[in-house]
Formats: structure tokens, sequence, C-alpha cells
């Protein structure tokens, strides 16, 4: 079946639409459809399970109940299926290595979920009927066990797993896809932009090459995985001159490497906001009873701001080798999960001190220093925080976390399908934003910021970003860029364009 794309682009060429109307009358999901490996037609695997569709795709593969089982499969060159009760940063040298994801817990926004969206893989979550033994090497899915080698096809784009292997259908990119794109993007220019939430080098480079305008997320946490996660955990436990040292030096080449990948184009680079139970799982006097609202984000630059200094001296020295190199990174730095003005003010007042040492060599550039708003003070007091930032930027998953005590990691495979069933809830607030509450939030914070300090630029970064009906509301309330996983942007420049054209 043609489709719709190549269709729509081949009638503007023949002069029966124009290019706007080839744009308007294209379907964001029909761009998602190409963009990702599908089920074949056909006859198929029988269905064993049904979960969160977490991130679209389709692989088949063998079960790998462990790290070190996705490691051996990926050296045998044999697709692997990463099957976890739930994932943590521990598991990301697997995650990127696997052909999918399968975990028993977790949402659209749990750690799975966002990873697998960013790095392109199909992955189910939230999926209750399975259970995950680790240490006897073995899961069950309803009455079915499974045990390390065994088949299994995962739908992402369905939110199913089944039994066996069964055929899957590669993504082809037809080149009218990036003709509609460029056509999308002459409608959007100057009004929306679209970035990229990007953590690493081969990321960013992949959301340029699917037309991002820079990096409005780089996750600085997600740069200490397998080897690297004990220089942050020493950091945090230790905190002393040489385990700061040792994390500021293993993120000064990552982070050069994701300004080159981006030369030219911002890149916003969050400073760390590590929930402790996820990077340090075996520090029982670190544990809290809420990590998710525990000691993150600014809380953490509070506490400790020498790490946060140490990150600022791993961005600047960044951009200044960049800049020797003859490049021209045009980085910026944002403080997570702020909750007023008086607090932003006084880490960014650390993270400035450190900035300033490194003036001569970035030859007068300054790096700007702003804030993301993901909590609901923070969207209320917006104008006053704005009054001690740069520039702003929204993280919709946990400001729909927070907005409406749901856990992002539990509340979707638990109760959301008997709340849209029932008519409680209109969408997944996790998929689309909630326009009453959560997206009230938004407007008035975005309207209260230009009344206060017109021109500050206020950009979402939450996956939100991605989602075509989120970002209709997006753009209604005025802000300035979306971000999202590398693998949506062409499904966000051509939902930008409609949003801002219709």
């Amino acid at each position: 079946m043609t489709s719709p794309v190549v269709t729509a682009v081949g009638a503007a060429e023949r002069g029966e639409l124009d290019r706007a109307q080839a744009v308007r009358g294209v379907a964001p999901g029909d761009v998602e459809d190409l963009l990702h490996a599908k089920m074949a037609d056909g006859p198929s695997a029988p269905v064993a399970a049904h979960g969160v569709a977490a991130s679209p795709g389709a692989a088949s593969g063998r079960v790998c109940l462990s790290v070190d089982a996705v490691l051996d499969a990926d050296d045998e060159g044999v697709p692997a299926v990463f099957v976890r009760p739930f994932t943590t940063p521990a598991d990301e040298a697997a995650m990127s290595a696997a052909a999918a994801i399968v975990t028993a817990k977790g949402g659209m926004a749990s750690h799975a979920a966002v990873i697998a969206r960013g790095w392109g893989i199909p992955a189910v979550v939230g999926m209750e009927v399975l259970a995950v033994d680790i240490v006897a090497g073995v899961a069950r899915l309803g009455e079915v066990e499974l045990h390390d080698g065994d088949p299994i096809t995962v739908d992402g784009s369905a939110g199913t797993v089944m039994l066996g292997a069964a055929d899957v259908e590669e993504a082809e990119l037809p080149d009218e896809l990036f003709t509609l794109l460029e056509w999308a993007d002459e409608l959007r220019t100057g009004r929306l932009e679209v970035r990229a939430n990007a953590d690493d080098a081969c990321s960013a480079r992949l959301a340029r090459q699917f037309g991002a305008t820079g990096v409005g997320l780089c996750r600085t946490e997600h740069m200490f995985l397998g080897e690297r996660l004990p220089l942050i955990q020493r950091a945090i436990t230790d905190g002393g001159p040489v385990a700061l040292d040792a994390l500021a030096e293993a993120q000064v080449d990552e982070l050069a490497d994701v300004l080159d990948a981006m030369d030219g184009l911002p890149v916003t680079v969050r400073l760390l906001d590590p929930p402790l139970h996820e990077f340090l799982p075996d520090h029982p006097e670190l544990v809290e009873e809420n990590p998710m609202l525990g000691v993150r984000g600014a809380r953490l630059g509070v506490l400790r701001p020498e790490l946060y200094q140490a990150q600022a001296a791993a961005v600047a020295e960044a951009a200044a080798r960049r800049l020797a190199a003859g490049g021209d990174p045009q980085v910026q730095i944002m403080i997570p999960l702020v909750v007023g003005g008086p607090e932003l003010a006084y880490v960014r007042a650390a993270v400035t001190e450190e900035l300033s040492g490194f003036e001569s060599r970035l030859a007068g550039r300054a790096i700007p220093v702003g804030a993301m708003i993901e909590t609901p003070r923070a969207a209320l007091a917006a104008a006053e925080i704005a009054a001690n930032a740069d520039f702003l930027s929204i993280g919709t998953n946990d400001l729909t976390q927070m907005t409406f005590g749901f856990s992002r990691d539990d509340i979707e495979a638990k109760i959301m399908r008997s709340y849209i069933d029932h008519g409680l809830l209109a969408a997944n607030p996790f998929e689309i934003l909630d326009e009453a509450g959560v997206g009230r939030l938004v407007i008035d914070a975005v309207a209260a910021v230009h009344a206060a300090r017109p021109g500050t630029e206020i950009g979402v970064c939450g996956e939100h970003g991605g989602d075509p009906a989120s970002i209709q509301l997006l753009a209604a309330a005025g802000v300035d860029y979306v971000s999202c996983s590398p693998h949506r942007v062409p499904v966000a420049r051509l939902a930008a364009a409609q949003a801002v054209s219709g």
C-alpha cells in the first residue's frame, strides 16, 4: 500500500495541491509509520500478553534476562530482547544493545520507556502478568515460563508480546518523506522550533539527520553508565576533590562530542538530576521514602554546590575545546527541578562563579544559565524564576506526575486503562498533555513570563514535545520550541508545521 506521504508529495509535484495543503493533508501518524519496523503481513505468533506501548517498532529475538546475556547475544550477532522487572541506569549498556525491551513495571515516562524512545528501540512496559526472577534466571509470562534464549517477539506500537519468532518488516524511508518535511519546515520557520533530547554524540547526530535544530535536553546523568556508574556514585557519596575532578573529566570529551555533532546549533545541558534510588541502590543510608520527590535537581545543587560547579567546569571546558578546534559551540546550562526564584539564584551563583574562570578561553562568549520548570509550584512562580534565568524549559513528564499525583512508574499499568475505559480521563496524560490541568499550568506560566520578561526563550523538553496533539496546545501557548526523542523529530516537524499554519 502506498504511503499517504508519497501520495501527498506526488499530488503537490503534479500541481494538484500546493505545498501547504500537502503538509496539512498528511497525518503525523503516517510519518511515524515510516520510521519504525512493523509486524509483517500474514500469519504471526499468538499474542501472549499486553502492556503499555512505550516505544514504537517491532523486533523478534531471544529472551535475555540479564545485562551479560544481552551483551553475549550482541557479540554473537543475535537480536536480544531484554526482559526485566524494571530498568535503571545500570542496565543501559544492555538496553543500547537490545533489539527490544520488555518490563513488568513502568509507564510512558518510566526509565525504560524514555530511554527506549530516545534510542528508537521497541519497548513494552507495565506488563503486569510478567514476573522476573533475576536470581533464578527465569521469567513467567502468565502461565508460560521463559528462559534465556527462548524466542520472543515484541510489538512496541501495539504494546504486545508474542511467544516465538515472527516476521518483522524493517523501516524504509522514501525520498518523499524528506521532501514533505522540508515543506513543513518552510511553514514553521521562525515560529516553532523542533529540537531533540540527546545525551550523547550518536543521538545528537541522528537528531540532526532527522532535522532537529538543536538539543533541548542533554541529561548529564545518562553519561554515567556501565563502567562509569561508580564515578557519579563516588561524587555523590564522597564529594572530595578527586571524585569531583573525575566526574568533570569524564564528561568533557562526551560534551565536546555532542557540541561537535550540533555545531552552530543550541545545546542545552541539564545538570545532574539523579533519583538516588536509581543511581545508588546499594547505599541504604541514602534511601528515601519517596525518591522521585527527594534530593534531586536543584536540591542537590543546594546541598552539594560543588557537584554543579564541577559540571559547569566540564561544560565550559568542552566549549573551550570546541572553540579552539574551530567549532561554534552554542551551549547553555539548565538547572533542573527548581521551585522558586531564591533557590535558582542560590544555585546559579555557584555555577556562574565557576564559569567566570573560563571567560578568556571562551573569547567573551557567555554561557546562558536557565531553569527547568517541572513542579506545579515552579509553574505558578514562573515569572519569579524567570527573573533569575536566561531561559526556561518546561519538563512535562515530571510536571504531569506531580500535578496529578500519579507515579509515572506505576500508575499506567495499574489504573490508566480503567480510568480511560470508564471515561474518567480522556487520554493518558503521560502521552497527551492534559489540557485542563497540566496544560493550564503551562499556558499560564508562559503568559506570565512573557508579561514579566518579554523575549525570554521558553521551550518544552518532556516527551509531550513529540506528541502531535500536545504540540497543538504548546504552539497555542506560545512556546519557542519543543524537544523530543530523536526518532520523534520527523513527526514533531510535521505536527509543529500543522499547529502554526492551520
